[in-house]
């Protein structure tokens, strides 16, 4: 709950603190004194976004800071996830400089507006006198049933899975689609992999074929000129060998003349052994090389195909060609693959929406059980409030269909008059039977949805009279599980305060500022009396106001 609220250079206001009862503090006061004003610098601190319009000085920044007691609403988790410092006395600070910069702390941590928010709406329900628009809203409408159907463990598992569903859905509609592509193209590729199949594709072939090609194309040059080496070589009487065989005889013949000669000579020697080796191996090469027209045909179109692949797939070698095969093999496993995920997919997807619907119908069940006694509480407080006549109807209606939050529909159907249609609410109710209705369901759902402060501003507007002290009835009664604050222009609702403020306007030279005050008993029996007979209040109003307060 709100303990206090310190707003300092916004609007109208220089700077003032209020501090809340725990039950039912009531503010009232002279018209634009600034009540709503104060409400206005309220929804900075829920998240709410402002701009240097709100400076009440151009020249300082306005700063608006309020103190929440979370002792009793188990927020510890809300703070470590967003790595705030925890304390059950939380203070929550807006900031608006004079350069239109915003910035927001909570406990003195800089968060986003976002953060903000998430934290206050768990604290804090502001409903301003234009906000009885809410309970026109379908999705404020469930929250209400699912509330008073005490859905809301089930409501998140369900919604917990149906988030799971509708992504599973999307992802099999992704699959889908990726099929739809491979199957476009599936037979091209078949085509590419058998190509490459049919190629047979080895490792360094390429080289060999090169090799093959140069060898196989000038066969009769190697033949020709390994065997005139050969003949040079050892085979004409002439040859290099034959003539070493004499230079080799007469160095050995002076080799013991000399100590290096022997060696030198056994190198001659060696020399003339290795030349006879040489002439024999040319030898054989040139007996085995023989050029094969229908080999070297076969290898040159051996090396069109690879060039041509080489070509087609925008490579250089076979090593590249055996890569794109091996790729291809994988993409059409990836399709064959997809239809099984497909499948799989399909499978989850109907088993989910087999529990969806089950928890659907426990939803709808629930609801439909929790609206009989809602429509009749409704009842007996528009009774209350001189609206006798007065019917709200709930329907769930069965769509037959997951929805986010089930497979219903909820609508709020109202009739203010007696013989009247019953109707959705927007257009048929005034706005003072708006703000009646609005009262009467928030009264009921605030136990159900834990908001520890309600805030209310000129919720009796379009009322007076005893329907206002009815209204007033209500707010104490709700005051006593929670803290409510009320705005009002309504001395009946006035009179059940805990705690009363007086908002007045004040001119310090050449300005207005706004000030507030708390009232003791007999200001109170004054500012009542002011609101019943008007300034200054004559003896029978003061006496009025003395029996507002003791009723």
């Amino acid at each position: 709950m709100i303990r206090s609220l310190s707003i300092r250079n916004y609007a109208i206001i220089e700077a003032v603190e209020i501090a809340f009862s725990d039950n039912l503090t009531i503010i009232t006061g002279e018209t634009g004194a600034g009540k709503s004003i104060m409400m206005g610098a309220l929804g900075l601190i829920m998240g709410k976004r402002a701009d240097t319009k709100v400076l009440y000085d151009l020249n300082n920044k306005c700063v608006v800071e309020a103190v929440f007691d979370l002792s009793k609403y188990k927020l510890e988790a809300f703070f470590n996830a967003e790595d705030i410092d925890y304390a059950t006395e939380t203070v929550v600070r807006r900031e608006i400089t004079p350069a239109g910069k915003t910035r927001a702390f909570i406990n003195d941590t800089p968060v986003k507006l976002e953060t903000l928010r998430d934290l206050t709406e768990q604290l804090v329900d502001l409903h301003q006198q234009f906000d009885t628009l809410d309970i026109q809203d379908s999705e404020f409408q469930l929250k209400v049933v699912d509330s008073l159907a005490e859905n809301k463990v089930l409501s998140a598992k369900y919604q917990q899975e149906y988030r799971s569903y509708e992504g599973n859905k999307r992802k099999l509609e992704r699959l889908k689609n990726k099929v739809i592509s491979a199957n476009k193209e599936n037979d091209f590729m078949q085509f590419q992999l058998k190509e490459l199949y049919e190629a047979e594709l080895r490792e360094g072939e390429l080289m060999e074929l090169e090799l093959d090609q140069k060898q196989l194309s000038n066969a009769e040059d190697i033949k020709r000129a390994l065997m005139m080496a050969a003949m040079g070589l050892t085979e004409d009487d002439l040859s290099i060998v034959n003539s070493m065989s004499d230079l080799i005889n007469e160095v050995f013949n002076i080799a013991e003349f000399h100590p290096k000669l022997p060696k030198l000579a056994e190198r001659f020697e060696g020399l003339k052994f290795e030349l006879e080796e040489l002439s024999g191996e040319f030898q054989d090469i040139a007996e085995d090389t023989e050029y094969d027209g229908a080999r070297l045909q076969e290898v040159n179109e051996r090396l069109d195909l690879l060039f041509k692949l080489q070509k087609k797939h925008y490579v250089n070698s076979e090593t590249e060609l055996l890569k794109i095969q091996e790729e291809l093999e994988d993409k059409l496993q990836g399709f064959e693959d997809l239809d099984e995920e497909i499948i799989g997919l399909e499978r989850q997807i109907s088993v989910q929406e087999k529990i969806l619907f089950e928890m659907g119908t426990q939803l709808s069940a629930r609801r439909i059980k929790a609206v009989k006694p809602f429509e009749q509480q409704i009842a007996k407080l528009l009774d209350q409030l001189s609206m006798k006549h007065a019917q709200l109807k709930v329907e769930v209606l069965d769509t037959k269909q997951l929805l986010p939050s089930g497979t219903d529909n909820v609508r709020f159907l109202f009739a203010a008059n007696k013989g009247s249609r019953l109707e959705e609410i927007k257009g048929v109710a005034s706005g003072g039977e708006m703000s009646r209705l609005a009262l009467c369901i928030k009264s009921l759902v605030a136990n159900a949805i834990p908001l520890p402060t309600l805030i209310f501003d000129e919720i009796d507007s379009g009322v007076s009279g005893e329907v206002a002290l009815q209204m007033g009835l209500i707010l104490q009664s709700l005051a006593s599980d929670h803290q409510v604050i009320s705005i009002t222009h309504s001395p009946q609702i006035a009179a059940k305060a805990n705690s009363h403020y007086f908002v007045h306007k004040m001119i310090l030279e050449d300005r207005t500022i706004t000030g507030i005050r708390h009232l003791n008993e007999e200001e109170r029996i004054l500012e009542i009396a002011k609101m019943l007979s008007g300034d200054p209040p004559s003896e029978f109003a003061k006496q009025n106001a003395r029996e507002l307060l003791l009723r």
